[in-house]
C-alpha cells in the first residue's frame, strides 16, 4: 500500500523534470504590429491555394477563428486596456474589430515547431517612430539637424521649448515596453494560469515590425530619398536590440526585424509609384542592414514583408482607383450631386471590374494601403513568415 504514493511522487517529479520551460516571445513596434485585418477578410486567404492551407490552421471546420490552446498573450496598446487570454482573433487594434495583427499567425506557427507552452508578450503603439517613441537608451538624445534648426527659427517657433518636448518623448516607448515585458514575467500565473514556477520560462525571441513613421519624416531624414538617407535608422535600430537584450538580461536574444514591405517589391512599382520608389528602397535597406552586422550573425534576421503583399488585390486595387477617378471627373464635369455620383460609380465599378476582382476587394480589404490593406491574407503570412524565421534562428542558437 505505500508503494502507490511513491509511485505517484516519481511520476510528478518525472512530468515536472520533462515539462519544457516556457517559452516567451515579445512582438513589438506600431500600427502593423497591432494589426488591422478583420476577421471578415478570412474568407479571402482561402482564395488562393497557396494560402487556402494557413487559412485551415487559422480557423475551425465551422468558420470560427480558432483558439491555441498552448499559447497565451499579454497585449498593451491595442486597446485602452491590457488584453491577457488564449491566443485567437481579436488580439490586433481594437477599433471596428475583431482584428488580427502578425501575433495571431506567429502563435499558430510557433507551437507547430514547439512542444513546449508559449507566452506572447507584445506592446504595440499606432504612430510611433524609432527615432524618437522608441528610441534605446544607448543611441543617445535625439539631435535636431541643421535643416530642421533652420526650418523652425523660419517659423518663428519657441526651438527650447520643442527641444525640451522631443527630450521628453525620446525613449517613452521603449520604456513602456521594457517595463511590460517585466511587470509580465514578474507574474506569469496572472497571464498563465496553469504556469509552474519550476518549470521556468526562457526569453526565446523578439520581433520587431514598425517604420511607417520614420519612413515619412523627412525632418529627421532630410536625404532619405538618396543612397544612405536612413543610415541613421539602422544604427538605432542596432541599439535597440543591445539594449533589449541588456534590459532583459537576455545576451543572445533571437531577433527578427520586419522589414516594411507595403506596396510589394518596389522593383514592381508602376508609373503611379515611381517618385516613392528611392524613398521605400532606401528605408528597407536601413531596416535590414542591422541583421549584417558580424556581431549579429546567426543572432538576427530581417524578414522583407513586400513578400507577402498581395499582387491581384494590389492590381484590383489600381484599377478600381482609377475607374473612381474617372467616375469622379465625369460627376464634376455633369454637377453631379453626391448621391447620383455613388450609384455612377457603383455602376462603372460593375461594368469596370471582372466579378474575379470585385470579389477579392470586398472579401480582401478592410484598411487602406499603409495597414496592409487590412488583409488576413497579407498580415497572416507575415506572422507566419516571422514565426519561421524565428524557427530558424533559434535552430541556428542550439
Amino acid at each position: 500500500m505505500k508503494i502507490a504514493p511513491i509511485l505517484l511522487f516519481l511520476v510528478a517529479f518525472a512530468l515536472s523534470a520533462s515539462a519544457k520551460p516556457l517559452q516567451v516571445f515579445i512582438l513589438a513596434g506600431q500600427s502593423n504590429m497591432q494589426g488591422h485585418a478583420k476577421v471578415s477578410t478570412f474568407e479571402h486567404v482561402g482564395m488562393d491555394p497557396a494560402t487556402k492551407p494557413m487559412l485551415n490552421e487559422m480557423q475551425n471546420a465551422d468558420g470560427t477563428p480558432k483558439v491555441c490552446e498552448r499559447v497565451w498573450i499579454s497585449s498593451i496598446g491595442c486597446a485602452d486596456t491590457e488584453q491577457i487570454g488564449k491566443l485567437t482573433a481579436g488580439f490586433g487594434a481594437s477599433q471596428n474589430g475583431p482584428k488580427i495583427g502578425p501575433e495571431f499567425t506567429f502563435g499558430l506557427y510557433m507551437q507547430k515547431v514547439s512542444d513546449a507552452p508559449i507566452l506572447i508578450i507584445k506592446t504595440s503603439w499606432g504612430g510611433k517612430s524609432l527615432n524618437t517613441d522608441f528610441r534605446p537608451p544607448s543611441a543617445g538624445p535625439y539631435v535636431f539637424n541643421e535643416t530642421q534648426l533652420a526650418a523652425l527659427q523660419k517659423q518663428g517657433k519657441d526651438i527650447a521649448a520643442i527641444k525640451a518636448e522631443k527630450e521628453k518623448e525620446t525613449g517613452a516607448y521603449y520604456r513602456l515596453m521594457v517595463e511590460h515585458v517585466k511587470t509580465v514575467l514578474a507574474d506569469i500565473k496572472r497571464v498563465v494560469p496553469g504556469y509552474d514556477s519550476s518549470q521556468g520560462y526562457e526569453l526565446a525571441g523578439f520581433a520587431w515590425f514598425q517604420g511607417w513613421n520614420d519612413m515619412v519624416d523627412q525632418g529627421t531624414y532630410p536625404n532619405r530619398d538618396k543612397p544612405g538617407g536612413y543610415d541613421a535608422y539602422a544604427e538605432v535600430m542596432a541599439h535597440f536590440i543591445r539594449d533589449v537584450r541588456k534590459d532583459l538580461n537576455a545576451p543572445k536574444l533571437p531577433f527578427v526585424i520586419g522589414v516594411i514591405g507595403v506596396g510589394g517589391p518596389t522593383s514592381e512599382y508602376g508609373p503611379d509609384q515611381h517618385r516613392y520608389k528611392s524613398t521605400h528602397q532606401n528605408i528597407r535597406d536601413a531596416m535590414a542592414a542591422p541583421a549584417k552586422l558580424p556581431e549579429f550573425k546567426g543572432s538576427v534576421t530581417a524578414v522583407l514583408t513586400e513578400n507577402y503583399w498581395d499582387r491581384e488585390l494590389k492590381a484590383a486595387r489600381f484599377k478600381e482607383e482609377t475607374i473612381k477617378q474617372q467616375a469622379k471627373k465625369l460627376a464634376k464635369e455633369g454637377k453631379m450631386k453626391p448621391a447620383v455620383e455613388r450609384v455612377l460609380t457603383e455602376k462603372m465599378r460593375i461594368e469596370g471590374l471582372t466579378d474575379r476582382e470585385r470579389l477579392v476587394l470586398d472579401k480582401g480589404v478592410s484598411n487602406a494601403e499603409f495597414h496592409y490593406l487590412g488583409s488576413a491574407k497579407i498580415l497572416g503570412g507575415i506572422g507566419k513568415g516571422f514565426a519561421e524565421a524565428m524557427a530558424e534562428l533559434k535552430h541556428l542558437s542550439q
